[in-house]
């Protein structure tokens, strides 16, 4: 018997360790080379630092929670989503319901004296930071670092000094003003901005819309590296000066030119132990949202860099597509997670919901096969839209094409009107495929909103009454939005279900999948949808 409970455990372990490689997409070509993306995901505004065992990478997380993701690599190429730096959003009470396209813009990460940091701009609240010795684990509760509206894209350097700077940028929307780049002396802690903060750049003419500061100190100069001309058109800048108030010279160093990445920028220089330089940004491609990529650096012998390939010589690099792997690295070849088997009394870490998480959301059972059951804990109203529910259990398109599948059992409560849940793609418009319950009994429905950032209503696009309760609910994605779902009772033949729908991106997300259960009104107890499995696939 305890041997055969140490071998239990061993494999308990083994699974535990496991990495996961997706289906759809992956960025290792197992040759020495690998392709762009590294990840076909939307991981907008990476940033990526060094720490004693690997690189760590966070992202813009917006209004979703648990948010700034953390994954991991030990070679640039292959990631894995190892935790959350924000368990809560602050202030509480605001971001308790969805607050679509605020909250956490483009934050930094940074590996400093045994510690790591993240600092981010929310444009309505502040400069956020938050830190840990162990980035696997929990995280510090935020620290307004400095207040006031409209301050985005913060970056950090602790300088040889002793002293600490903070830079940052203006969100227009909120301030009023852009296309500025301004840096504050910080306490040598990183806990709060001190003195007056300085323009350190106008970019106005030249580089219009320049934001995303990443803030490093190479041979006695200070760069900032920052994006301009927009999310989708832009280009890469690097600026540099002699002291952090400048006077800053600036230069762009990466474009698109001849390649077929729009947009190439805002990210992280990554240098490493084999001496090397990378850069690691984002691609806009519409309803899949933002994808990371990685890009080759050099730096030329005037002390300025080039990112990507700079066939040309005019010290502009273009993005690659196919590239060799940074040398002296290695890892496993692994991908953020997909699929779950809700086999952890742990959440999977590939799933955020649209507002901070409330306990009475779900519970998981890891016996029996495993399962969670989401609970129709949270109310909509009848003229409302899921864009307005916090509680959907969503994840991010992983690739352009893909297919979807969750097994679930609806469980609805003494047959109560207005219970219903089933899988939804998520975005500015979004399609729901759900078990609903009605005064006739229980049909499955697909249901349709356009325009819902706009207070657009849903459309029944298509019923049929359901004998039982149990199905296998799938969306099919193709060209990054163009869906269509299916459903089938025993998991083997599938029926096309509804009509086609095209997916859109959210407020400065991608498009999402997942599961959900609500109702239309409140009562002392709710119903429940059960989802044995959630499967991404070819």
């Amino acid at each position: 018997m305890k041997r055969i409970a140490t071998l239990l455990l061993l494999a308990c372990a083994a699974l535990a360790n496991a990495q996961y490689v997706s289906e759809v997409w992956k960025a290792d070509l197992g040759n020495g080379k690998y392709q762009n993306p590294i990840i076909y995901a939307d991981y907008s505004d990476p940033d990526v630092c060094a720490g004693p065992d690997g690189f760590y990478m966070t992202a813009s997380s917006f209004n979703c929670m648990p948010g700034l993701p953390i994954l991991y690599s030990s070679d640039l190429v292959n990631w894995t989503i190892v935790g959350h730096a924000l368990e809560v959003q602050v202030p509480e009470e605001h971001f308790n319901l969805p607050q679509h396209g605020n909250g956490v813009w483009a934050p930094a990460i940074r590996y400093h004296e045994g510690e790591f940091y993240i600092y981010w701009g929310d444009p309505d609240f502040g400069i956020y930071m938050v830190k840990t010795a162990d980035p696997r684990g929990r995280w510090s509760k935020p620290v307004l670092v400095k207040a006031g509206k409209g301050l985005i894209d913060s970056s950090p350097l602790w300088d040889d000094d002793g002293r600490a700077w903070l830079a940052f940028a203006f969100a227009g929307s909120r301030r009023g003003m852009k296309s500025v780049v301004l840096i504050s002396e910080m306490t040598p802690d990183g806990t709060e901005a001190i003195g007056l903060p300085r323009i350190i750049y106008d970019g106005h003419q030249e580089n219009p819309t320049i934001e995303g500061t990443k803030l490093y100190k190479r041979n006695g100069y200070y760069y900032n590296f920052s994006p301009a001309g927009g999310v989708a058109t832009g280009w890469q800048v690097v600026m540099r000066a002699e002291h952090p108030f400048g006077p800053w010279e600036a230069r762009t160093v990466m474009a698109q030119g001849k390649s077929d990445v729009n947009g190439p920028h805002q990210g992280a220089w990554v240098h490493t132990t084999a001496g090397e330089d990378w850069f690691i940004h984002f691609q806009d491609v519409g309803p899949v949202g933002r994808i990371a990529h990685l890009n080759p650096m050099i730096w030329k012998e005037d002390g300025w860099p080039v990112i990507g390939v700079d066939e040309d010589g005019d010290g502009v690099g273009d993005p690659v597509r196919v590239y060799k792997k940074p040398a002296g690295l290695t890892s496993a070849v692994c991908t953020p997670q997909e699929s779950d088997s809700f086999d952890s009394v742990e959440l999977g870490k590939q799933w955020q919901f649209q507002g901070n998480v409330q306990p009475q959301w779900y519970f998981i059972e890891p016996g029996n096969g495993g399962r969670i059951r989401l609970f129709a804990a949270d109310w909509t109203g009848e003229k409302l839209s899921l864009w307005d529910a916090p509680n959907l259990l969503l994840q991010k398109f992983p690739a352009p094409k893909f297919s979807a599948t969750a097994e679930v059992t609806f469980h609805p409560k003494d047959k109560t009107v207005g219970e219903r849940g089933g899988l939804v793609v998520m975005g500015m418009d979004y399609c729901a495929l759900s078990f609903e319950q009605t005064a006739e009994g229980v049909v499955l429905t697909q249901r349709i909103c356009q325009k819902a950032d706009r207070k657009g209503t849903e459309r029944l696009a298509a019923s049929v009454p359901m004998q039982q309760t149990r199905a296998f609910l799938r969306v099919k994605v193709v060209d990054g939005n163009q869906c269509q779902f299916f459903y089938s009772l025993d998991g083997k033949k599938y029926m096309p279900f509804g009509e086609k729908f095209a997916a859109r991106e959210g407020k400065w997300i991608g498009a999402k999948v997942g599961v959900y259960c609500t109702r239309t009104d409140w009562s002392n107890d709710s119903g429940y949808l059960d989802c044995e499995s959630f499967v991404i696939s070819k």
